[in-house]
């Protein structure tokens, strides 16, 4: 198992190295014992992901397929609050 199972592209498009932290991210809060959202996660997968520049931070925006957006949907904010976690540098 690994991160990039994650990622969901067309046949023969590389993930750009973004799409690929994302994706490792999605892991990592996976496979992290303690987060009580890791079964939901498991199903979740992106297909892109793109960085915007604001007048106050990056963004980082993720594309999801429509077939998982049901679990996405279900744990958006915890999903957010994991994801900016793992972002905030």
């Amino acid at each position: 198992i690994n991160a990039r199972k994650k990622i969901l592209k067309d046949k023969g498009a590389a993930p750009t190295d973004l799409e690929e932290e994302v994706a490792k991210a999605l892991f990592d809060i996976e496979v992290t014992p303690s987060s009580d959202i890791k079964a939901d996660v498991r199903d979740i997968m992106i297909t892109g992901a793109q960085e915007l520049e604001t007048k106050s931070r990056n963004v980082v925006i993720v594309h999801f397929p429509y077939r998982v957006w049901k679990h996405v949907r279900k744990i958006h904010g915890r999903l957010v609050r994991e994801m900016e976690k793992k972002f905030s540098k």
